[in-house]
């Protein structure tokens, strides 16, 4: 049997012409990342092991993104330690204050990942670089430290399930509605150590940031990675962003896949996740009166510039609801100054919504919106576990910047036609 791409991409890192399913390997990797919650553990083992410097000072980057700017003491000595130690190592790619950006997001806007790449991130969201044909996973900081002094991991090789997209998505329908509906068709363990693979005609009706949003929330299946094939879209976005050269991997045509699922785009509605797990969704017309609080725009995986631009085409010209507070997140300091310049974060401000600096803060309720007792929030963060964003009463619904919009404008979980005229 044929390899899928995930296969295809771990057998020429481990030097192997061919790798199966459950086999475990060594593979070299392109990109060893850490924020700054786990990077200070790998830290910490990495001079535990005795390694005296990172396999590559152009390989590692270091994003200090969840509880920065600095809220408290302790979040001010986690990111001392570790910019020390990008300094002593002379790591090439650290990004704070002024630089920095959810990392999810900065990594590919740097352009420090291209199709065929092999990236670990001590983070679980670090599969979102698979929206660039690139296999991406997230492990424990003890792998990032061994990664970091190394240049390798090993992988066990994961089953694949195939995706076939077809069809176009609907008006104000986008990535982050197809994720949440495939989420609540196979449920958060549908895909469990498995690679999710997507690809078919349908691919042309998404836009890479719909495919960043998808790949983000792939380890809200359980999977271990997901993986978009490339096309002329990825191709033109790597070449704006990176000099890298890069490898195209495609699945074979006798690729074994544990299931293949057919999606049809254009069947796709308005998706929300209720509490308190992202399977559990419902189309908006299926939501019911829910009021909420809150509403929080941005994070890893809808914090980018068409996300901004979504939620402004609902809120220009209308205002916040007086019982709602609203916090936007641009994802990058290069989002935000795109936003600034096409008017984004005027309209923002003049609905009545808060705009903040580049962070995680609020998606783990570390920071900066964190939920009371009893409180709704709508978000566009990919998870709504019990007490993700606050008090362990309080309730998170995922939704798009579309829908998150709207319900700021109505008070209630909301369509945007219920809003734009």
């Amino acid at each position: 049997m044929g390899m899928t791409m995930t296969q295809k991409i771990l057998a020429a890192h481990a030097g192997l012409d061919k790798v199966a399913p459950g086999q475990l390997i060594m593979a070299d990797l392109d990109l060893v990342l850490g924020n700054d919650i786990t990077t200070p553990v790998a830290v910490r083992e990495f001079e535990k092991i005795g390694a005296e410097s990172v396999f590559d000072k152009s390989k590692v980057a270091i994003v200090p993104d969840h509880f920065t700017p600095n809220k408290d003491i302790k979040s001010a000595e986690q990111c001392r330690l570790i910019r020390n130690f990008a300094r002593s190592h002379e790591i090439e790619n650290y990004f704070e204050i002024g630089q920095m950006g959810i990392e999810h997001a900065l990594i590919p806007e740097k352009g420090l990942v291209v199709p065929g790449d092999v990236v670990i991130g001590a983070d679980s969201h670090t599969c979102t670089y698979g929206a660039l044909g690139a296999f991406s996973t997230g492990v424990g900081s003890t792998d990032m430290a061994a990664g970091m002094a190394s240049g390798q991991c090993w992988f066990k090789v994961p089953e694949a399930i195939r995706f076939n997209l077809t069809g176009k998505l609907r008006p104000w329908v986008s990535g982050k509605d197809v994720i949440l509906h495939i989420i609540g068709k196979i449920g958060v363990d549908g895909a469990l150590y498995k690679s999710m693979e997507f690809g078919g005609e349908g691919l042309a009706s998404l836009s890479m940031d719909d495919r960043f949003t998808m790949a983000n929330m792939a380890i809200e299946a359980g999977a271990k990675n997901g993986i978009f094939e490339v096309d002329g879209k990825t191709i033109a976005y790597v070449k704006e962003h990176s000099a890298r050269e890069y490898k195209v991997y495609e699945p074979d045509e006798d690729a074994e896949y544990a299931e293949v699922i057919d999606i049809d785009l254009s069947s796709i509605g308005l998706t929300v996740a209720f509490p308190h797990l992202p399977e559990n969704t419902r189309t908006i017309d299926e939501a019911g009166e829910v009021k909420i609080d809150q509403v929080v725009i941005g994070s890893c995986t809808n914090g980018r510039i068409e996300d901004l631009r979504a939620a402004a085409k609902v809120l220009k010209g209308n205002k916040v609801h007086p019982g709602v507070r609203v916090i936007i997140f641009p994802a990058t300091q290069k989002i935000y100054l795109q936003a600034m310049r096409e008017g984004l974060l005027e309209i923002f401000i003049e609905a009545g919504a808060a705009v903040s600096t580049p962070t995680c803060g609020p998606c783990l309720g570390g920071h900066m919106g964190v939920l009371g007792k009893g409180e709704r929030a709508v978000a566009t963060t990919n998870r709504n576990f019990v007490g993700r964003m606050g008090h362990p009463e309080s309730e998170v619904y995922l939704a798009s910047p579309a829908v998150a919009a709207a319900s700021a404008v109505t008070g209630k979980i909301s369509s945007p036609e219920e809003v734009v005229k």
